[in-house]
């Protein structure tokens, strides 16, 4: 069953007055415009939230919403609906009482509704809307583990490769993974995913099998299989059960064969918002205010992993309308976007970062995104650019905001030009989310800051007593306690002090000093809120940041 389409969802907005004709129009320009939706607009603009929409959509059914946040979904109460029956009417278990079951579908209708009444015939039957996509996660609960299904494929001894790829292709779905890893050793080949950032082991394959899985990932790939003993880099793109991803391919040799890391490039990138991504609202306006001028260079850094081409999408989205010309340079083409033209780095034609920048700027852009700044020449093109009234978006390799200047400074750039270009230097990591659906909070004292790794949090926390958060773990998220990642952000907004300063080739520290004055706050304190507000916990935030050095 699919999601209720979009018309719909705003026929129902209108009909149970959460919108007006106006908001309505005004959404469908905008959808139109910027090559979006009108759902996203009414969400921009407050008028509506996730919440609000699948509250109206089950007032419409004449059923509650029913917020899977709030239950604790167990493996038992999946079973008491068979897979198939539960991906027939797209329906789960939401709760199991004495007398009474509560079932969950993204498809409430009355032929729906009465197919599910039939299914329970001895106990009391009520229902409730939950969107399709969430109704989805649940079926992963039916799932029996990798090595069980990969015994069963084997005994069957038919199409035993693309068998074994299509389940590990889909548990790396179910489960959210940005990589896939197939780590061939002596006797086995370790099957690894990255979910939210921490890689887990997934699967062990028997060794035997592994050469035909690796040709058949050489052949939807477009390499060489008859390559061994060097470095191959591709992409394929894999039709699922419920949907269609894109996969980038990298093979390397090691002592124990051939091995294979496979980067899912997630398409949900496209529906992200400046705060889904955790730009606080503060940082949302500095962020306009850049993209509202006509020319200048917003620099995204961080190491690799950190979301910084996430981060750059969500703001050609925002910028992508009929009267604006936006083309990109990266490598890979990570998201495909409507009504941008993108370019793919291919260094075997010579077309290079620095080649594909000097074609962009003789096509009359509007605005140009560099997937990354790599050298002198490519950084050099990219500030001539924006120099000469061109919006340059781009991703640069630094551990924080202020140290990209000197980088640049030391990469050749001359100061002067750098100053006149620079508007907006955001640094940004991931970490992890705490799950929802198991989530609780507790008190700290004071003296729980004093001690150990804690240390680093006392200025931070003055009160008596704190309430902190964490997730118990759950069949939800893995028992990890977390789910999701989210960025935490720190943003240097060049003032003409910060321009002034630039010219005289500061130190990053000299930059961080100047910025802190005029009220720039740091990764480590962007994350400290969001403890705060149990969106991740200290334990996480030490992780990937640390205290700024004041001085």
């Amino acid at each position: 069953m699919k999601n209720i389409d979009q018309n719909t969802i705003k026929k129902i907005l209108l009909d149970q007055n959460y919108i007006t004709v106006e908001d309505l129009t005004n959404a469908d320009e905008y959808a139109l415009e910027h090559k979006s939706s009108a759902i996203d607009f009414l969400k921009k603009e407050g008028l509506v939230n996730d919440d609000i929409v699948n509250q109206a959509i089950g007032e419409h059914f004449d059923v509650p919403f029913l917020d899977f946040r709030e239950s604790l979904v167990s493996k038992d109460q999946i079973n008491l609906i068979s897979e198939s029956v539960a991906r027939k009417y797209s329906a789960v278990v939401y709760e199991k009482r004495e007398e009474s079951i509560v079932i969950a579908t993204s498809n409430p209708d009355e032929k729906n509704i009465k197919a599910i009444n039939k299914i329970f015939k001895d106990i009391k039957v009520s229902v409730g809307y939950t969107p399709d996509h969430v109704i989805h996660e649940q079926f992963s609960q039916y799932k029996k583990s990798l090595e069980t299904r990969f015994s069963k494929i084997i005994k069957k001894k038919l199409h035993i490769a693309p068998e074994l790829l299509e389940e590990i292709f889909e548990d790396a779905l179910t489960f959210k993974a940005s990589d896939i890893h197939f780590e061939p050793q002596k006797e086995k080949v370790v099957i690894r995913f990255r979910i939210d950032g921490v890689l887990q082991e997934a699967g062990i394959l028997p060794k035997e099998y592994y050469e035909n899985i690796l040709n058949r990932i050489k052949i939807k790939s477009g390499l060489r299989i008859d390559l061994h003993a060097m470095t191959q880099d591709g992409s394929l793109r894999y039709e699922g059960i419920e949907k269609a991803v894109d996969m980038r391919t990298s093979i390397a040799p090691t002592i124990e064969g051939e091995k294979v890391v496979l980067r899912v490039l997630a398409a949900y990138v496209q529906d992200l918002t400046l705060s889904d991504i955790g730009l606080s609202s503060s940082h949302q306006a500095i962020l306009e205010r850049a993209i509202n001028k006509p020319f200048g260079m917003i620099l995204v850094v961080g190491p690799t992993g950190s979301g910084k081409t996430t981060t750059l999408y969500v703001l050609l989205k925002l910028l992508n309308s009929v009267d604006t010309n936006i083309t990109t340079i990266e490598d890979p083409v990570e998201y495909k976007i409507d009504g941008v033209n993108q370019i793919q780095v291919n260094t075997q034609t010579g077309l290079t970062f620095s080649s594909g920048l000097r074609s962009i700027v003789r096509q009359d852009p509007d605005t140009i995104l560099v997937g990354e700044i790599r050298d002198n020449e490519t950084a050099e093109i990219a500030v001539n650019a924006a120099l000469t009234g061109h919006l340059l978006l781009s991703t640069f390799h630094a551990n924080d905001a202020a140290t990209a200047v000197p980088r640049l400074i030391d990469m050749g750039l001359e100061p002067f030009l750098l100053s006149s270009t620079l508007e907006v230097i955001i640094g940004q990591r991931l970490v992890r989310k705490i799950c929802e659906k198991c989530r609780y909070s507790f008190k700290v004292e004071q003296d729980y800051f004093k001690t150990g790794a804690m240390k680093m949090f006392k200025s931070y926390f003055k009160d008596e007593t704190t309430n902190l958060y964490k997730g118990k773990g759950c069949d939800s998220c893995g028992n990890t306690g977390y789910h999701g990642r989210t960025a935490i952000f720190e943003f240097i907004e060049l003032s003409a002090d910060i321009h002034e300063l630039i010219t005289t080739k500061p130190s990053s520290q000299d930059i961080w000093n100047l910025a802190r004055k005029e009220g720039a706050t740091s990764l480590f304190e962007d994350g400290i809120l969001k403890v705060k507000n149990g969106v991740t916990t200290l334990e996480e935030l030490s992780r990937v940041a640390e205290p700024p050095k004041e001085k």
